[in-house]
């Protein structure tokens, strides 16, 4: 089994429903996600569009990179400019990507499913292809 760690800056909206889908739709692959900064909460929209998806599960949380940084990941993935600037050393040498989406904290329901399809449609391919896991 391969795992990608998607990193955020708050972990709250865009790392977590990454987590999420890929864990959903990458067989193969298991999903991590982490805050630079986190915020100790997941927003209840990105909560609500991941049940409606049938991805949501009750062990997704915001969490701190003291978490999740001891994993050996094959792959970390940023999904903010923040957490790409921010994005801390890891014990081991690890491949890093960045896809950046803008984030919908703050926003109505609709800028999450619109994350939410971008990162199906962008994000997944990006790294079945990086972790060389078939479609």
């Amino acid at each position: 089994m391969k795992k990608v760690l998607i990193l955020c800056t708050g972990n709250s909206c865009r790392s977590i429903m990454a987590e999420a889908l890929v864990n959903k739709y990458c067989e193969g692959i298991q999903a991590y996600s982490g805050g630079v900064k986190a915020s100790g909460k997941v927003n209840p929209y990105a909560v609500e569009v991941l049940k409606k998806e049938g991805a949501w599960k009750s062990e997704y949380h915001s969490k701190v990179l003291d978490e999740v940084i001891n994993l050996d990941f094959d792959l970390i993935v940023t999904v903010c400019d923040n957490a790409k600037e921010n994005c801390p050393m890891f014990p081991k040498k690890v491949k890093t990507h960045h896809v950046g989406f803008s984030d919908p904290d703050g926003e109505g329901i609709e800028a999450f499913r619109k994350t939410l399809e971008l990162i199906k449609k962008e994000l997944l391919p990006i790294i079945k292809e990086e972790l060389h896991v078939a479609s």
